[in-house]
């Protein structure tokens, strides 16, 4: 991603918080609204829990203006479907946790619909869709096809099976296992859903212990983009790392760095399936992370090791070494009541793919922070991301450069302000009939002023050989003459 063309800033705050969730964030940077926390799909004036007013107040997603053009669309996560980045793309909720019919409270029941069915009933908008989630699509009487655990529904639904009775009459796969996965055919593949957990997906790291197997997020892509790339008019695609914020969350900076790596392949294999001549890709996070690398740690030193190298650490105050990497929030605190003790880790300790970083504050889960996150692009309109950014700006790019949503002035030969200034554009001049305007009327002054030219040197020309064969034919008179007295 470091050698892509463009690259700007994004403002991540929310309309009621400086530091925000991944919710409001989607909200932001795949609608193009700011909104308030824990929301998603819907603007500012929908406040957290507060449903009664999400009618009127929706924002649509740039997957739903791109499926309305007539393009194919696709979303691949780690995390579960319903979680709140994939869900930005399709639902409209005032809670994000409203993820299965058993989550909504009681007098909310019948008035709003949860995350999932919300899901099952877009479907057709989503060509492609993987990830994990199983539970909150089957009900409470069905044993999980990998874990003989229950779902979740309390509505009796198999919204599983919903969606395969949705789309019968065409190609389409439902797949739960990394067997099913490989099978599927882009070429021959209308639509694809694949659901590999009941909840997340494994880490990265812990992938190959998986029973069933499941497909790594580089596998998913490939998939997604070779059946989304068969449609001539275009395709979006939304692609999450969603266990990256896990790991942070977890103060386990290990697994989140692993997953982050694999992102990297990601949008790798991206870049090699599309052109730059016709695909956008915009790489950015929803937020950042408490995280943060310090210690004056040596190059080449193991990011996760000892600061400011694993072969001479340095002793902090209470004479014991510290990591490069640290926390300021979350479950690596250590600590006993009102004096602070901290592990003598060592190289080995915080090289484990458990080790979780130490943190100032104890915290059950790490917070989110407030920084501006990057944004990179590469491709068509790739230079409009080149400051600093409202988050919200970004989806409206996007949908500028995919001729999707509301402004396509400049997608069939110009804007119409464009051609209001032309018509009303006053006459210069009149040339051979023809009526100019000042930049015509220049090009044809131009064009009078270079024929005019030519004009005179050509006389020039003609003037010059004249002079010349007149000479010539007195010289040779001439020589003539003195011949003849010779003679």
């Amino acid at each position: 991603m470091d050698k892509f063309a463009h690259s700007g800033l994004s403002k991540t705050y929310s309309v009621d918080n400086d530091v925000s969730d991944s919710a409001v964030t989607a909200t932001a940077y795949l609608c193009g609204a700011k909104a308030n926390l824990g929301t998603i799909g819907v603007n500012g004036k929908v406040l957290r829990g507060e449903c009664g007013n999400v009618a009127g107040n929706e924002v649509n997603s740039i997957l739903m203006d791109s499926a309305a053009q007539g393009k194919s669309t696709g979303i691949v996560t780690t995390a579960y479907l319903l979680h709140a980045t994939p869900a930005g793309t399709y639902a409209h909720t005032c809670e994000r946790g409203y993820n299965d019919d058993t989550d909504i409270p009681p007098d909310m029941v019948g008035k709003i619909t949860d995350i999932t069915q919300q899901f099952v009933d877009q479907s057709e908008n989503i060509t492609v869709a993987l990830g994990g989630g199983r539970k909150y699509f089957r009900p409470n009487s069905f044993l999980d096809e990998e874990y003989s655990t229950p779902g979740s529904r309390g509505d009796g639904q198999d919204l599983i099976q919903f969606w395969q009775d949705k789309h019968a009459d065409e190609k389409a796969h439902y797949v739960w296992n990394q067997t099913a996965f490989d099978a599927i055919d882009p070429v021959t593949t209308d639509r694809l859903l694949g659901v590999f957990e009941p909840s997340h997906m494994q880490y990265e790291t812990d992938r190959a212990e998986d029973g069933a197997g499941e497909p790594s997020l580089v596998e998913m892509t490939d998939k997604a983009i070779r059946i989304l790339q068969k449609n001539s008019k275009g395709f979006f695609l939304l692609v999450e790392s969603g266990r990256i914020d896990h790991g942070h969350h977890a103060n386990n900076a290990y697994r989140a760095l692993t997953d982050f790596a694999m992102f990297d392949d990601v949008i790798q294999r991206a870049l090699e399936l599309t052109s730059e001549s016709d695909t956008l890709l915009v790489v950015t996070a929803d937020h950042s992370h408490t995280l943060s690398m310090g210690g004056y740690s040596d190059r080449g030193n193991p990011i996760t090791g000892l600061a400011p190298s694993n072969d001479d650490p340095e002793m902090a105050m209470d004479d014991k070494p510290y990591s490069t990497l640290l926390y300021s929030t979350g479950p690596g605190y250590q600590g006993d009541g009102d004096r602070k003790i901290r592990e003598n880790i060592t190289a080995e300790i915080t090289a484990a793919k458990d080790y979780k970083q130490q943190s100032a504050i104890p915290k059950s889960s790490a917070t989110h922070a407030g920084e501006d996150v990057s944004i990179k692009a590469n491709g068509p309109m790739a230079h409009l991301f080149h400051g600093i950014h409202e988050q919200s700006y970004i989806p409206y790019i996007m949908r500028y450069a995919s001729c999707v949503g509301e402004n396509q002035d400049h997608c069939h030969g110009g804007s119409n302000i464009e051609k209001e200034e032309t018509e009303e554009e006053e006459i210069a001049a009149e040339f051979l009939g023809m009526n100019l305007d000042h930049e015509h009327a220049s090009i044809a002054l131009y064009a009078q002023f270079y024929i005019l030219l030519t004009i005179v040197f050509l006389i020039g020309i003609t003037c010059a050989k004249a002079s010349t064969f007149s000479r010539s034919r007195k010289s040779s008179t001439q020589r003539n003459t003195y011949a003849t007295s010779m003679n």
